[in-house]
């Protein structure tokens, strides 16, 4: 009888105990970054958690759909656009809010936003570039029949402008800065629609329920890597430059425009209070509502069916 006990407890906990590393597929952005903070400090490790590293959000989200990852770093707009094909995602964390490191820039004689009509927009085929340049039409009160727009990949964006091939371009940092000092102006960004641009860490909701372990371990590393970040600044940036392919003096200035919420936010974010909805949810109804005017989700999104989950922090 003990022996049968002991070859059942084996079983049981083997059944429980992944057999390969937590996949998480993401794109270069400043905000997750710290995630290979993390693996350069050695608290994430190869042999639990595999970073995939993607061209863009569109492609982690594709790449997710295909179950080639059971975890994807997305925006909140991306997140809406995935459950029109599957429910079977989980937000465990929120990552980053952007508050101005997402914008529009242009050539300098487009003094201000309504200056784009008529012109040439370069802009990701990904969801969050269409939703920035959606949101920035909107502020403009003009729509996209009123500019050209120019399919640009993120690795073409600076070349793009430079080159006169768009007039205008949605981008990021490192092209912010760049852009900038090469004389471009800032004509609408993040800022102007705080609390939109937000990026999650979602997790496969059926891989969460066999191994929650995975999420606790990888949510606890990415908040220590922020401490570090905080604490160790200077160590910090000199690991994290190589990668974002800037000098350790400018990875700072990269996180200007953007919020990492801590342990307590991220509770606040994704936890229900008694008789409300968790806050982030409020956002993604938002969204929601916004995505559908601006044409840029097929069907509307069951909001209250959205797995979020808190209780991994």
């Amino acid at each position: 009888m003990l022996t049968f006990i002991l070859i059942f407890s084996l079983v049981a906990c083997n059944r429980n105990t992944p057999d390969a590393p937590l996949r998480i597929g993401t794109n270069f952005w400043p905000g997750y970054e710290p995630l290979y903070l993390a693996r350069s400090l050695g608290y994430l490790t190869d042999d639990k958690v595999r970073l995939v590293e993607n061209s863009s959000t569109s492609q982690s989200l594709r790449r997710f759909l295909e179950q080639h990852t059971e975890g994807a770093a997305l925006t909140l707009d991306e997140v809406l656009s995935l459950y029109q094909a599957t429910t079977d995602a989980c937000i465990v964390l929120v990552m980053d809010i952007s508050e101005g490191a997402d914008v529009v820039m242009g050539k300098p004689s487009l003094q201000q936003l309504s200056d784009v009509k008529g012109v040439r927009i370069g802009v990701e085929n990904t969801a969050v570039g269409a939703y920035m340049l959606a949101r920035a039409l909107q502020a403009a009160e003009l729509s996209v029949t009123d500019v050209t727009i120019v399919p640009l990949a993120l690795d073409q964006h600076e070349a793009g402008y430079l080159s006169g091939k768009v007039d205008a371009v949605v981008t990021f940092e490192p092209v912010r800065s760049r852009l900038l000092a090469a004389g471009a102006v800032q004509l609408f960004d993040s800022s102007q629609i705080r609390g939109e641009i937000v990026d999650v860490l979602v997790v496969r909701k059926s891989h969460l329920d066999k191994y929650p372990e995975q999420a606790h371990y990888v949510i606890n590393n990415w908040f220590g890597a922020l401490d570090y970040f905080a604490s160790h600044t200077e160590d910090a940036v000199t690991r994290m430059a190589p990668r974002m392919q800037l000098p350790a003096s400018e990875v700072v200035a990269m996180y200007e425009g953007l919020t990492l919420p801590d342990r307590d936010e991220n509770r606040q974010l994704l936890t229900r209070a008694p008789n409300t909805s968790e806050p982030l949810r409020d956002t993604l109804h938002q969204l929601n509502r916004i995505m559908q005017e601006q044409h840029l989700l097929s069907d509307p999104v069951h909001v209250e069916q959205i797995c979020i989950r808190g209780e991994y922090l």
